[in-house]
């Protein structure tokens, strides 16, 4: 069984190293506003509970040089990031840096049986490199809503047969350590807020656009989930009433109009309809198109193309103008591969809708960038979740 802090102090103390990493005592004492006899009795039990340990001096401050502190080296975490198409499974050390990272393609909708053994299948070639003996946690991001208390996907629209599955509950028992499920865009909020663009901020609205679209909203540095889980699912606001039907059931949902699948779908039409060459040509080719095609063919500067980018890039920034005016973030971040593969033509239309929709005290200082972590966010995010939980005393 994983050790676990005793008590509120060593909790600070562990995330404390956690973010930002090895620290002498005198300073990790100052920081975190312990006396030094305190101070030495938490560090002496964590480093019994083999959580801490010394990797040697610190720079002299002038006087007898101070012994360093840092997590214990041998500490793991797992990340899972489950996507509507493939499974990234990340194993990490406890400051959420990536060891190995190990990928397989998939189709969420074969169900969680199949999914899940996958996953597992790939924890096993990561256990194969001696990456790592035992686990401390594993976090999980799965592409629909969860119910964060329960560990449970809730009527996910793109995920057949995953209602109420116990994910938390199969993946702890078969993986012998504590488990957390969360929402993917969730996940991929908090691993850019530990080690992507987002590290200074606060106040952060993380959008995805992948298959879906989503949005991770962190509060004061914490993923805000709302009073059930649903917190943050823009994708299925509706922004048309007379739109095309949505996975969900429902018409006009934004998801319907700009996502992976309705850039897909938008695509084809446009190409049989000959107004893109290029896109046709694809078409041709391969008998499908995808929203890597769209970007391709933009980046070529295909005027129609460029048209299906600027007027999903205008629906999202409308629906995201009236949430910045709300909200006031401190930054927003894009992700997902479509949002990555469309990447700075689609960013300068979101920034041009917000900037002049959004009321100017929300936009003065408003940073609305790409991702930095790119498709390590989910993974990276998935361990920093469960390491909340493992680096706590509750």
């Amino acid at each position: 069984m994983s050790q676990r802090p005793e008590n509120s102090h060593q909790a600070v103390l562990l995330r404390r190293l956690r973010d930002d990493g090895p620290v002498s005592r005198a300073e990790l004492g100052e920081t975190v506003g312990l006396s030094r006899s305190r101070l030495a009795v938490e560090l002496d039990r964590l480093t019994d509970l083999s959580l801490v340990e010394s990797p040697g001096l610190a720079a002299s401050r002038g006087g007898r040089r101070s012994a360093m502190v840092g997590l214990a080296s041998d500490l793991r975490f797992l990340g899972v990031d489950v996507g509507a198409t493939s499974v990234d499974v990340a194993v990490t050390d406890a400051r959420m840096r990536v060891l190995d990272l190990v990928s397989e393609p998939v189709d969420v909708r074969s169900g969680p049986t199949a999914v899940l053994a996958v996953v597992l299948d790939l924890v096993g070639k990561l256990r194969a490199t001696g990456v790592f003996m035992d686990l401390h946690g594993a976090g999980v991001g799965v592409p629909g809503p969860v119910s964060f208390r329960d560990g449970v996907p809730v009527a996910p629209p793109i995920m057949p047969g995953w209602n109420q599955f116990p994910v938390r509950t199969v993946l702890s028992q078969h993986l012998g350590c504590p488990v957390q499920l969360d929402n993917d865009v969730n996940i991929m909020a908090l691993g850019e807020m530990h080690a992507g663009v987002a590290r200074t901020v606060q106040d952060l609205l993380f959008v995805k656009v992948g298959t879906g679209v989503g949005c991770g909203i962190v509060v004061d540095g914490s993923v805000y989930r709302g009073a059930s889980g649903s917190a943050g699912d823009i994708g299925h606001i509706r922004v048309d009433d007379d739109g095309p039907v949505c996975s969900c059931g429902n018409t006009g949902c934004l998801e319907a109009h700009f996502s992976g699948a309705a850039l897909a779908r938008s695509a084809v039409a446009v190409a049989r309809s000959g107004r893109s060459p290029l896109l046709a040509e694809r078409l041709a080719l391969a008998g499908s198109l995808t929203g890597a095609d769209v970007a391709v063919a933009a980046d070529a500067g295909d005027a129609a193309a460029n048209e299906l980018v600027r007027d999903g890039g205008r629906r999202l920034g409308l629906l995201l103008a009236g949430l910045v005016s709300f909200f006031n973030p401190d930054m927003v971040v894009f992700g997902g591969q479509v949002a990555s593969g469309l990447g700075h033509p689609l960013l300068a239309e979101l920034r041009s809708v917000v900037y002049r929709r959004s009321l100017p005290l929300a936009t003065g200082n408003l940073p609305i960038v790409l991702s930095e972590l790119g498709a390590q966010a989910g993974v990276v995010g998935a361990a920093r979740l469960i390491s909340d939980e493992v680096f706590s005393h509750e």
